[in-house]
């Protein structure tokens, strides 16, 4: 595949503007430039310098006013099965990639190449013509965040040849059938890269030497290991340490990890420095407290296996603009190194379990934009995307507002057993306060009610993602403060109120709409008969169940709220104040 084909070329353009174009970005060609009318084709030495000229050139540069469509050349004989697709966000999983290409037909067989690129490659077959066909006119120029999928046909007697793949060879898989980890080592496809970068800490005095001369050092660990590197420099200005994070494979993080402490051991020496170097990592604290485990004890492993000094910062450095934890690691470069594999491996597989078991609920959740929780690192270096920048995915309802789209404010009444109201609040206050600042929710415990009362309300208020956040940070503590058994599943009461005239619709002709409730949550709800409207003229509703159920119903909920307020506004009653319902909607009444 070293010959090119170049499109959209002006009329005006001759073999000698398309050959200083080369010249000028430094692309290599083997023969002369055949220009036709509107179009030109050229001979590269190689297959990598054929990728690096798409890469630099396709829809890029311009000649004569016009953008040039530069990719393989294929003739129309050899167009069957066979398409390159290049500029794919380079942290997508491969369970998405194979998701999106299986819906065009049959996948024969999908390989990365190897590029030099941020974005990734890969080369795909298909099992008939007419499918490739339809994936190509489908995926040329489709936007995956922010990424717009560039595909072209792969000659079929090159195939063979193609560039090498990750792994040492090719990989089939099967469009259909359960979904294979896309963790290296466990049998399916290596990731296009880790989804959790490494994030690092070093300190100020030796960024420069990490950068190099106009950038050579780090041009070089990049290319070394074969990863992404960035150094915020203008984070923190003034700050005595600053972040760099990378992206690529978990060994190419390791890989440019060490090489980095390499570079400022050898600083260190070259300046007299004296101090010792530790490594610092960096974690979303969403996933700390299993590096750490039960008593310490995965902490402490790591620790003995590596023969390192590890330490952890406190919970009160946290806020909610930054959730990371700072995980320093003392011992040799070779020590750091193992332990850095081993934290990273835990933090890793954290993150993989709540995606998986966020992608279990998250089709069952309505109204419940999962992008704005920020539980898992995001955009931001080492953080999810803020709530205020995020637009309720398609069809959400219920904790939305109509004007703007801003999500609106809901209260929970969560009930937790009274003996646990030390370890929510925290010595001084200080654990309510940091999970009030990490949910985006104000969080009060109400006084008892009566001197021998066994449960403590928890008043949380906050939009849907604050109420997930919260509640479920709530549950996860009682379960880490032994509340409940080891094998015994945390289940709370929570109450929410409506407006009295929509209980009707939360309970449904003859009980229907709560039985269905139920069924479809586990949860339990209960309306409470014979209860009396309090001064803003609302009513409890009753949810007992394990974290996802509570939260499945809460939604659902506020759904049917959401349908009656909007099936109100367009439509006001025009029956005075003084006059009987008319609306159908029955009173509370007990399931």
């Amino acid at each position: 595949m070293n010959k090119l084909y170049i499109g959209n070329v002006s009329e005006e353009a001759s073999a000698e503007d398309l050959e200083t174009i080369f010249e000028q970005w430094k692309i290599p060609h083997s023969g002369p430039f055949l220009v036709k009318t509107g179009y030109a084709f050229v001979d590269c030495p190689d297959e990598k310098i054929a990728m690096m000229a798409i890469d630099i050139l396709s829809g890029k540069v311009e000649l004569h006013g016009k953008l040039l469509e530069v990719e393989h050349s294929v003739p129309k004989r050899q167009r069957s099965c066979k398409l390159q697709i290049r500029n794919i966000p380079p942290h997508l999983q491969w369970e998405v990639l194979d998701g999106m290409l299986a819906q065009y037909g049959t996948v024969e067989n999908c390989e990365q190449v190897n590029t030099d690129t941020d974005t990734a490659v890969v080369n795909v077959r298909y099992g008939a013509k007419d499918q490739a066909r339809q994936a190509m006119e489908k995926l040329n120029g489709f936007l995956m965040e922010n990424f717009a999928l560039k595909v072209s046909y792969i000659p079929d007697e090159m195939a063979a040849a193609a560039a090498p793949t990750l792994g040492g060879g090719k990989r089939g898989f099967a469009p259909r059938g359960p979904l294979r980890s896309g963790s290296p080592g466990l049998g399916a496809r290596p990731k296009l890269q880790s989804d959790v970068p490494l994030r690092i800490l070093v300190p100020t005095q030796f960024v420069g030497a990490i950068i190099g001369k106009e950038g050579a050092t780090i041009r070089n660990v990049t290319k070394q290991t074969h990863s992404k590197i960035d150094i915020h420099r203008k984070e923190n200005a003034g700050a005595a340490e600053k972040p760099i994070t990378v992206h690529s494979t978990p060994e190419g993080c390791s890989n440019a990890c060490r090489t980095i402490m390499e570079i400022m051991q050898k600083e260190a020496l070259d300046t007299k420095f004296t101090e010792e170097i530790p490594l610092k990592i960096l974690a979303h604290n969403n996933f700390v407290g299993r590096l750490i485990g039960k008593e310490g004890r995965n902490l402490k492993k790591i620790e003995v296996d590596t023969e390192t000094k590890i330490t952890i910062s406190p919970l009160q450095d946290l806020t909610l603009y930054n959730p990371e934890r700072t995980i320093t690691v003392k011992g040799s470069i070779e020590a750091c190194s193992r332990a850095e594999e081993e934290v990273m491996k835990k933090v890793r597989e954290s993150y993989e379990n709540d995606v998986a078991a966020m992608n279990l609920q998250s089709n069952l959740i309505p109204g419940l934009n999962l992008n704005a929780l920020g539980l898992f690192p995001g955009g931001a270096p080492g953080m999810g995307p803020s709530m205020g920048h995020n637009a309720p995915p398609p069809g959400a309802q219920g904790g939305y507002s109509s004007f703007g789209g801003q999500p609106e404010s809901e209260t929970v009444h969560l009930f937790i057993p009274a003996l646990a109201v030390g370890a929510i609040i925290g010595k001084q206050g200080q654990h309510i306060k940091q999970l009030s600042r990490y949910a985006g929710a104000s969080i009060k415990v109400a006084p008892p009610d009566g001197m021998d009362a066994k449960q403590r309300m928890v008043i949380i208020a906050g939009p849907p993602e604050a109420q997930f956040k919260a509640q479920g940070r709530i549950f996860g503590k009682l379960k880490e403060e032994n509340f409940f058994g080891p094998k015994e599943e945390v289940k709370l009461e929570a109450h929410i109120k409506v407006p009295s005239f929509a209980a009707g619709r939360v309970i449904g002709k003859g009980g229907k709409t709560v039985n269905e409730l139920q069924n479809l949550t586990s949860a339990e709800v209960v309306v409470p008969r014979d209860q009396t409207p309090d001064e803003n003229d609302q009513v409890i509703v009753k949810i007992t169940g394990h974290f996802y159920a509570s939260q499945l119903a809460q939604r659902k909920i506020q759904e049917i709220l959401s349908h009656v307020r909007r099936q109100q506004q367009p439509k006001p009653s025009p029956r005075g104040e003084g006059q009987p319902r008319g609306d159908g909607l029955a009173r509370p009444s007990r399931k």
